[in-house]
């Protein structure tokens, strides 16, 4: 998946069902994110602990040890997510549409035909030469809420939303047996309202919440996602409304931002730009059980799903090229998505893979280089102390002297005008727009740098250790960072004035 924002545009007033279908290709990773992991078969031990992400069970069961302990993403079992974002209302007949995703877990049980009638096997070949194998499976389903943003959207709504269970049975060839697919009820409800802070301005929120029986307590979790919602996120588009960005909100929200709360979700804006200028501003929310960028893409390159959208196409590519036939025959039995994926990899034509080595998307214009002693020039609104500082002071790697005697451990890098190297105090600012999600919830932690590294493209960045982890030794073992652009720590150290030797004597 590649980070980043999509190309911004200004776009007419264009159903929201449309915006849904900009964001769809992520929107499926979240979906499929973990759902079968390389090497794609059940043998795999990673394979037997799946669904991991979005899971929301009948409360009782979740919280038979206790209450569950909300978090920004949904890592965790709950039994509830709620979105709370922000939007501009740009017409009086404004409404939101909410679209909720998730999977239903459908169990596969193979059973081979007996002189009694059929029994329950784990793997049964047929005569064709096709294996068949017991594993579970998963079936995406999808509900929608509408509310129209007047006066009495905060009182809300409430629909009730699930899947019906059921069974299905599909012969094998030859009467050598049968698969037998069965799916237990899912009973929820999304609840949509919308706090109106300005005229032209509501706190919109959306909770799901499962609300079907509960196994009992002591129910092993493999049986109990018989009954979860899994993988569970929504879509939020609008018709005469713009989502305001979490991650970077304009100046004049951000007191409106930080009060929402969003649990076991974290939303963020998707598909294009709405106006394209600044702030940003879209027309669909994708609020995901995983953190991620606002406008997240997956990569053009990418030529299809692999169910681990934020790993490389290119290294699963070719470890699954390297597959025994076995371990392919394996992978095929167990579920129809991996057969559909080892299909595409022997398939996939050489200027295809070639694509998948990969593209530069973040390379900034040139400059003018400096003359020799100088500082590059900062860009408008940039202090020089901090254009040298990103510079890294040294030739790129291609040119004469770039990889003359790094030494992250030693070198310094000079942020407004204090040098800062390894043992230095600073405080974490990471910039707004285009951080990295998880770095934004450092802002404003101290923390030492452990070291300054010299990119290939000429950046830096600094490793640092924040101050109040109590496994920072552990981490700075085992080379555990944070990694910092030099525009993004504030010293907390003052720069150094110069000694009486270090000023030139005055001429005679």
């Amino acid at each position: 998946m590649a980070d980043g924002p999509a190309a911004s545009t200004a776009t007419a007033d264009v159903s929201p069902h449309a915006y849904f279908e900009q964001v769809g290709a992520v929107a499926d990773a979240v979906l499929y994110e973990g759902y079968l992991l390389y090497p794609y078969r059940r043998s795999s031990a990673k394979n037997r602990v799946r669904w991991q992400f979005g899971v929301l069970f009948p409360r009782d069961w979740v919280e038979a040890d206790g209450p569950v302990t909300p978090t920004v993403s949904g890592s965790a079992d709950s039994w509830y997510q709620r979105t709370e974002c922000l939007a501009r209302i740009r017409r009086p007949d404004a409404t939101v549409r909410v679209r909720l995703r998730y999977l239903q877990m459908q169990r596969k049980q193979v059973q081979e035909t007996g002189p009694d009638g059929y029994r329950d096997v784990l793997s049964l070949p047929t005569g064709d030469g096709t294996v068949h194998l017991t594993f579970d499976e998963a079936v995406p389903r999808e509900a929608e809420v509408t509310l129209r943003l007047d006066e009495r959207a905060h009182h809300g709504t409430t629909v009730p939303v699930g899947a019906p269970g059921g069974t299905d049975v599909e012969p094998l060839p030859g009467d050598a047996g049968r698969v037998v697919r069965v799916r237990e009820e899912l009973r929820g409800s999304v609840t949509v309202t919308a706090e109106r802070l300005a005229p032209d301005l509501v706190r919109l929120q959306v909770r799901t919440t499962h609300t079907g029986l509960a196994p009992a307590p002591r129910t092993a979790r493999d049986e109990a996602l018989r009954g979860a919602f899994i993988a569970t996120h929504t879509l939020i588009g609008g018709d005469g409304v713009e989502f305001v960005s979490l991650i970077d909100p304009p100046a004049a929200l951000h007191d409106q931002v930080r009060a929402c709360r969003n649990e076991f979700t974290f939303p963020v804006l998707g598909g294009v730009s709405s106006l394209g200028g600044d702030p940003p501003t879209a027309r669909v929310l994708l609020s995901a059980p995983i953190i991620l960028p606002d406008h997240p893409q997956v990569a053009p390159e990418s030529p299809g799903d692999l169910h681990d959208a934020a790993e490389i196409d290119e290294i699963l590519t070719l470890r699954t090229m390297l597959l025994t036939d076995e371990e392919k025959r394996e992978a095929r039995a167990t579920d129809p998505r991996a057969a559909a994926i080892l299909d595409r990899v022997d398939t996939m034509p050489p200027e295809v893979f070639a694509r998948l080595h990969g593209a530069v998307r973040s390379l900034t214009p040139s400059r003018p280089a400096a003359p020799p002693g100088e500082h590059p020039a900062a860009p408008p609104g940039e202090r020089p102390s901090r254009a040298a500082a990103r510079s890294g002071e040294r030739p790129a790697w291609w040119q004469e002297g770039g990889d003359d005697g790094p030494a992250p451990a030693t070198d310094t890098v000079l942020v407004d005008g204090v040098p800062l190297g390894g043992g230095s105090r600073v405080r974490l600012r990471p910039r707004g727009r285009g951080a990295d999600a998880q770095d934004m919830f450092l802002a404003g932690r101290t923390a030492e740098v452990a070291a300054v590294f010299h990119d290939v493209d000429g950046s830096v960045h600094l490793a640092v250790t924040l101050d109040d982890d109590p496994a920072s030794e552990l981490h700075t073992w085992y080379g555990r960072f944070h990694y910092f652009r030099p525009d993004e720590l504030e010293p907390l150290e003052p720069a150094r004035e110069p000694a009486p030797s270090d000023t030139p004597a005055a001429e005679a």
